[in-house]
């Protein structure tokens, strides 16, 4: 197990700017999921971290020492590629224990054993790569990694190519790897369900920069910035304007003709807002009922409904905005029908006005 930091990395391709001054840490043991859309630098991370490149300016360390003069081999790092990068002409027993060259023949047997049955692919040892399907793919290329027992285990996206029931089931056996093993982690996705769903912590990127780091609950329920509002989750963002800022909270008016709500601040949050500035608020779809229940009533017409089956996604217009709700149900009012809606004001969430320096959620310090 191993401590990592970045601190300040900063990566150009030439006048591309790929990662830009990122920081964050991940804990011995802990499981990392670096999220974001295509594009935004998250593989090129892993590479800096693998000493596949080199960062501009900054530092990445493990342990408290600097990295950067290592070669990728004597980081003693484990990555899963995209694409698995198996060799075809080999059997799996012949690419896991590619990593174990200098070991005894023996301790080589031993090895491969115990990672086919890891992994729960005994009885495939001697097939080729072209023979397994792409899910044992997946577990062969991940105990391939894990063959030289790294400190750090790196995945680039090593999901993607896989059908939705099968994407759910092995990210819960990689998870449980992970656990077992205690390997500090770091996995790339674009996927945010994935990221929430398997991570002790995600680090949320956006063109190159770490938006927000924290726990999946944070990033969920507290985004550090109007990105990582919408980006993690389906979050409904309505406008509003700050009439009153008091030891209660922040009084907010949506705008253009809602309700005043008072939402509560963290601590230090309220002295940045005053009276008529303009304010944004997260309201999860979740939280929002289609009655008159709650505290905040809204007006809004329906759209249109997804049925998913146990759940279905209602889409109304309130004011020329468009508003999401998450029903338990598979029923609900007509499209066109006006309907009532309500949600509380605890369940609102003002999306800071300044954003927090990355990492700096409670308790990981980037």
């Amino acid at each position: 197990m191993v401590e990592v930091r970045l601190e300040g990395v900063t990566k150009r391709f030439e006048e591309v700017l790929a990662v830009d001054e990122a920081s964050f840490a991940v804990g011995e043991g802990e499981f990392l999921a670096l999220v974001g859309p295509s594009g935004c630098g998250k593989t090129t991370i892993l590479r800096l971290i693998a000493g596949f490149e080199r960062p501009d300016s900054g530092e990445i360390l493990f342990d408290g020492k600097s990295v950067l003069g290592l070669p990728p081999e004597a980081r003693r790092v484990g990555m899963v590629f995209q694409n698995y990068a198996l060799f075809p002409h080999m059997t799996v027993a012949e690419n896991i224990a590619y990593g174990l060259r200098g070991r005894r023949r023996t301790d080589h047997r031993k090895r491969v054993e115990e990672l086919l049955r890891l992994v729960g692919l005994e009885g495939l040892e001697q097939r080729s790569p072209g023979e397994l399907s792409a899910g044992q793919r997946q577990r062969a290329a991940l105990a391939r990694a894990l063959a030289p027992e790294p400190r750090l285990l790196l995945l680039d996206e090593p999901l993607s190519a896989l059908d939705a029931k099968l994407r759910e089931r092995l990210r819960l056996e990689i998870r449980r790897l992970q656990r077992e093993l205690r390997v500090t982690t770091i996995y790339v996705t674009h996927d945010q369900e994935e990221a929430l769903a398997i991570s002790d912590l995600v680090a949320v990127m956006s063109s190159g920069r770490i938006e927000q780091v924290g726990s999946p609950w944070e990033v969920y329920n507290r985004p550090g910035t109007e990105f990582v509002a919408s980006f993690i989750g389906r979050g409904n963002l309505l406008e509003g304007v700050v009439t009153e800022v008091s030891a209660r909270g922040i009084e907010v008016r949506l705008m253009p003709q809602g309700p005043e709500i008072v939402v509560s601040a963290g601590a230090g949050e309220s002295s940045c807002y005053r009276a008529g500035q303009a304010a944004k608020l997260l309201i999860r779809p979740e939280r929002i009922r289609l009655d008159g229940s709650l505290e905040n009533r809204l007006r809004a017409r329906l759209k249109g409904v997804e049925f998913l089956g146990d759940s279905s996604w209602a889409y109304l217009d309130w004011a020329g905005q468009e508003l999401r709700v998450k029903l338990a149900g598979a029923t609900g009012p007509a499209e066109g029908e006006e309907v009532e809606l309500s949600f509380a004001s605890s369940d609102c969430y003002l999306i800071p006005i300044s954003p927090r320096p990355p990492g700096s959620a409670p308790g990981h310090g980037g």
